[in-house]
């Protein structure tokens, strides 16, 4: 298979992703399976081992390793010339370097949310992408105790449960609010780290910084108050992307995403009309990307997102859905923290 992903005929990525699809639903089932024993032995007094990584809040369990490996056997067996970066895999080894290459390349997350996992929350998923010249042309994102199948292909479009009853994700969203980020509904993620914010170090008082401002009323943060609807969190970065590509998020900003946790978000909600940029207000933004100068593109190893829902063209015509995306990013990048995710070898704005 060429490296191209313009040269990969429509017949051949819509075998990949039948062949995804139903290796998300079989990566989900092992996930209740191994919720289901989580669950007997914890009746039993006999907890499942889990193991912190970086911190309390960045574990892996058994059930990551054990779906992840079979996965990879998997796809290897499937497409053996693909190459594939899975997070435990990737976890595992000493470095942080981007690893993805123009080649068609599988990232795997086998267990996006594993606190919410551990925990019986419902928010946790399987996260299965094809990237092909650095681009998710595939997305699988399987929810198996919510029973929710998102999924994408390049220029096939974005599905809740493969329905064809269901209109495409993205489809009858209005127009974004003209007031936004008032009227919006603001997804965000605490995220991993967790430095005591009064220290001045980390990234976590910047984000609860920016998190206060965007809720606040207009008055507040130096008449910069974003005055959103809500503030939400779900634990996984994986479900907030699909939820804004379905447009229940209006707007989702989040620093320290792997790549693993974006691939098949992104694939999704550009596929279903969405806007992904960078969550970091670029330098002289003002100057190099106002009205009429659109946005930046993300890089897929930045570890920087904003993401905008699907939106149609205002009923007046006085602008275009992406047009309106493209403000709504502006009035973000007005009112939220540079946040500091370092990365070798990746510009992350």
């Amino acid at each position: 298979m060429s490296s191209s992903a313009d040269s990969i005929s429509d017949g051949e990525l819509e075998d990949i992703y039948r062949f995804a699809i139903q290796l998300g639903r079989d990566a989900g089932q092992m996930l209740l399976d191994g919720l289901q024993r989580r669950r007997s032995l914890g009746a039993e007094g006999m907890p499942e081992a889990q193991v912190e990584k970086l911190n309390a809040v960045d574990i892996v369990t058994q059930t990551d390793h054990d779906v992840e490996a079979f996965i990879h056997k998997s796809i290897r067996e499937r497409y053996p010339t693909h190459e594939f970066v899975g997070e435990e895999t990737y976890s595992a080894g000493a470095t942080r370097d981007y690893l993805v290459t123009d080649r068609p390349t599988w990232i795997v997350d086998p267990l996006d949310g594993t606190v919410n996992y551990t925990h019986g929350f419902p928010m946790f998923c399987v996260s299965i992408a094809l990237c092909v010249d650095q681009r998710p042309v595939v997305g699988v994102i399987y929810a198996p105790l919510l029973q929710q199948l998102f999924s994408a292909r390049r220029g096939g479009g974005a599905w809740l449960n493969e329905s064809t009853s269901l209109p495409l994700l993205g489809g009858g969203i209005g127009p974004l609010p003209r007031e936004a980020p008032r009227k919006c509904l603001f997804g965000c993620e605490w995220g991993k780290d967790r430095r005591d914010p009064e220290t001045g170090e980390g990234n976590l008082g910047r984000k609860i910084e920016s998190f206060v401002t965007m809720a606040m009323e207009p008055r507040g943060k130096g008449e910069r108050g974003g005055m959103v609807h809500g503030v939400r969190s779900l634990g996984s970065a994986t479900m907030d992307l699909a939820y804004t590509a379905m447009g229940a998020f209006d707007i989702w900003w989040e620093g320290g995403c792997w790549e693993w946790d974006v691939a098949a978000g992104i694939c999704l909600l550009q596929e279903a009309g969405g806007l992904v940029t960078t969550a970091n207000p670029p330098v002289n933004w003002e100057e190099r990307w106002g009205p009429g100068q659109g946005v930046p593109e993300i890089s897929l190893g930045g570890r920087l997102y904003l993401c905008i829902r699907p939106a149609v063209d205002a009923v007046d015509g006085s602008e275009t859905g992406r047009q309106s995306q493209e403000r709504v990013v502006r009035e973000v990048w007005k009112r939220v923290k540079r946040l500091d995710y370092s990365r070798p070898g990746v510009e992350v704005s």
